[in-house]
């Protein structure tokens, strides 16, 4: 960690003070069941987020991306589409999640190379410097204060020098939104998170993370924050 990682905690902690998360393990199981149903949820409130994140990206075809938290595959599905003579990798915590992306991927892009493992956003199982381009997509709002740091500095340890970060948060930039939003983080912990979009600069900024650009996208009532990052040593 860093010398100033108190006071980005502390940063953190007030952008979620109040709010209760659910256990990592309650999260899975709840991603785990609905993951058959989860398309539909993505197609209707993240689609959007989805096309605008890959457009500002700009992926070389060729290149070694990495989405983490790639959910039931929409953006897996984007990235493998932007990267067909690249190497691309999506991790997920929900092992249906997973199986079902990769399963997907094989149906539909035969021979890519593109992969699906289950595993911790914490612990990636990957060498330091091995990604040209990271991708995560609405993880942070179901992390904790302690796995935000933890997941962050891992994606930093396997982005290279010079590699891209692209970003989706939930974004705060409505309060109709935000008092839904923590209506339904109070009736479902383990699948809504809290948001956090508010700290993520000074996070990104902590972690040698130059922010190039940022856009807020709405779709039907749902409210996304994209920034795109570069990841300067």
């Amino acid at each position: 960690m860093y010398a100033a990682e108190s006071e980005r905690e502390s940063g953190l902690s007030a952008g979620a003070a109040g709010e209760t998360l659910a256990p990592p393990k309650r999260t899975r199981f709840l991603y785990d069941l609905v993951a058959p149903l989860y398309p539909i949820s993505s197609r209707l409130f993240h689609a959007y987020a989805h096309a605008k994140t890959v457009d500002m990206l700009n992926i070389e075809n060729g290149s070694s991306v990495l989405e983490v938290a790639m959910g039931s595959g929409e953006m897996f599905d984007r990235l493998v589409r932007a990267n067909p003579r690249g190497q691309t990798i999506g991790v997920d915590f929900s092992a249906n999640m997973a199986a079902k992306s990769q399963a997907k991927i094989r149906h539909t892009y035969t021979g890519a190379d593109a992969h699906c493992p289950c595993t911790d956003a914490r612990q990636l199982p990957f060498r330091d410097a091995s990604f040209d381009v990271l991708v995560c997509c609405y993880l942070f709002e179901l992390l904790s204060e302690e796995h935000m740091l933890e997941a962050m500095d891992e994606m930093c340890r396997v982005l290279k020098p010079g590699g891209r970060f692209g970003l989706i948060l939930v974004a705060q930039n409505a309060s109709s939104f935000n008092l839904l939003y923590k209506f339904c983080t109070t009736v479902a912990p383990a699948f809504w998170g809290r948001q956090v979009s508010s700290a993520m600069p000074d996070l990104l900024s902590s972690r040698d993370l130059e922010i190039e650009a940022a856009t807020k996208i709405r779709q039907l009532y749902f409210h996304s924050h994209i920034l795109i990052a570069k990841k300067l040593v």
